[in-house]
């Protein structure tokens, strides 16, 4: 069934049917679509616009519809252009008559753009919930990690060291500001199109507040023709969910670099690796690299997005049709990435002796034995090249500073003495960091009791 078939004279060309229709993925939101027409049925009885036995009849076979579809006893057909249609379609073959007032005072405009705010404030919740599960997992760690050495890097050298709670909280606040963002575009995006009608509202007396309750929205939008061209909310869910994308490709390439031969920082477990049809030593980290790759398809979804609105006049136009596909396909591939990354994290081992290991002789106290000379008097940029110098001198014989004698120090600086050892230490050079931010234990329990109660906090 068309719902605008009484203008035409000539049947759809089967093509541009096939081009033309949306049910092969808008599909995806009949539950949204059908909330919304019980929404709209409960407030055209309200406002007098149908009767309570009609309202009732109608809202009966929606409930019989969304039923059967949840049970598969009604399967989508795709004689029908949209979900729309569908809905529509079935409802009047249910209840006859009192069905065909279902769709008064408002247009397939306002009701798609309904139908995807819906669907969007729902998968916002769960993306949301799966960063907090997520986030979850990151704060485990740092608690059980606050005393284990590691280098931190810049440029991938080793630079000063940290330790492992330390660094894993700098993703920790990666995806609390992700979740950040899911709740800005959830407060911007909860107010109700519906009852805009095509572009210009529509003569009938609606409750657009009503409707606007009924659904869960703070209230209904200000301007018909914004209402049902406005995808903005949707440019900023894809932004959001590429800055996820993002945030979790650099921390799989941290894996996937600790995972190498090279490093031996983690052990990535068994169900979360693969191997290799022709190498049977291989044990490749996979999730990681696919987590990493799918960014670029997440990335894609929003430039489709953007360039598909960059030009398109007021009001409503086909083009938005475009919306849904590749936003329901970043909307699920961040949602599996999420939940395969947190099972991955939660199951992997770090290898503890290795990371300090690797700290200490990747010369990351050299920072701290400048800042011994001059706590001693000698000024910055001079300590500076003492150590420089005493780098090259472990280099040339393959030691680290902690292994070079108190003489080889003197040698170099007279000003070095026994309390040097405990100075560039690994736990001094971490521990007497304790300004908040910092990764001295003091301060990183600090920090990880904040992030608890954090976490005890609602979502929304």
């Amino acid at each position: 069934m068309k719902l605008w078939g009484g203008r035409f004279t000539k049947e759809e060309n089967q093509l541009v049917h096939n081009f033309n229709e949306s049910l092969s993925f808008d599909q995806k939101f009949y539950r949204q679509d059908i909330q919304g027409s019980m929404a709209h049925v409960k407030m055209l009885a309200a406002a007098g616009i149908i009767s309570e036995d009609d309202r009732d009849t109608i809202l009966s076979g929606l409930e019989g519809i969304l039923s059967d579809i949840e049970e598969g006893r009604l399967e989508f057909s795709l004689e029908h252009e949209d979900i729309h249609s569908f809905v529509e379609a079935n409802l009047i073959e249910r209840v006859g008559d009192a069905g065909k007032k279902l769709h008064t005072g408002r247009s397939r405009n306002d009701q798609v753009a309904l139908d995807m705010k819906l669907y969007t404030r729902d998968e916002i919740k769960e993306t949301d919930s799966l960063v907090k599960e997520l986030l979850t997992e990151l704060h485990i760690i740092m608690k059980e990690n606050t005393d284990t050495y590691m280098p931190g890097f810049t440029h991938l050298q080793k630079a000063q060291p940290v330790t492992l709670a330390h660094h894993v909280g700098a993703y920790f606040e990666m995806f609390k500001r992700d979740r950040g963002r899911l709740h800005d575009i959830y407060e911007r995006m909860n107010y109700c199109p519906l009852g805009s009608g095509a572009l210009a509202g529509t003569t009938y007396p609606l409750d657009r507040e009503m409707t606007s309750e009924l659904l869960g929205f703070y209230g209904p939008t200000l301007n018909s023709m914004d209402s049902v061209s406005d995808r903005d909310y949707l440019i900023e869910l894809l932004s959001a969910l590429s800055t996820i994308m993002m945030h979790l490709s650099r921390f799989c390439e941290e894996i996937i670099i600790w995972n190498t031969n090279e490093y031996r920082f983690v052990e990535i477990d068994d169900a979360y690796s693969t191997g290799s049809s022709i190498m049977p030593q291989k044990k490749n980290p996979d999730i990681a690299e696919l987590v990493r790759g799918k960014s670029g398809r997440v990335y894609g979804a929003l430039m489709s997005m953007l360039t598909t609105m960059k030009g398109l006049p007021l009001a409503y136009n086909k083009d938005m049709q475009e919306d849904k596909e590749f936003t329901f396909d970043a909307i699920d591939t961040v949602k599996g990435c999420l939940a395969l990354f947190t099972g991955m994290v939660k199951t992997m081992s770090f290898r503890k002796d290795v990371m300090e290991s690797s700290a200490k002789n990747g010369f990351t106290n050299a920072t701290d034995a400048a800042d011994y000379l001059v706590n001693k008097g000698v000024p910055f940029r001079d300590a500076h090249g003492i150590v420089g110098k005493l780098v090259l001198f472990c280099i040339d014989k393959n030691i680290s500073l902690d292994e070079m004698t108190l003489e080889e120090y003197k040698a170099i600086s007279p000003v070095f003495e026994n309390d040097i050892y405990d100075a560039i230490s690994l736990k001094t050079c971490v521990e007497k960091r304790t300004t908040i931010g910092a990764p001295g234990k003091a301060a990183m329990e600090k920090v990880i009791a904040l992030n608890e109660e954090y976490l005890k906090k609602p979502a929304f």
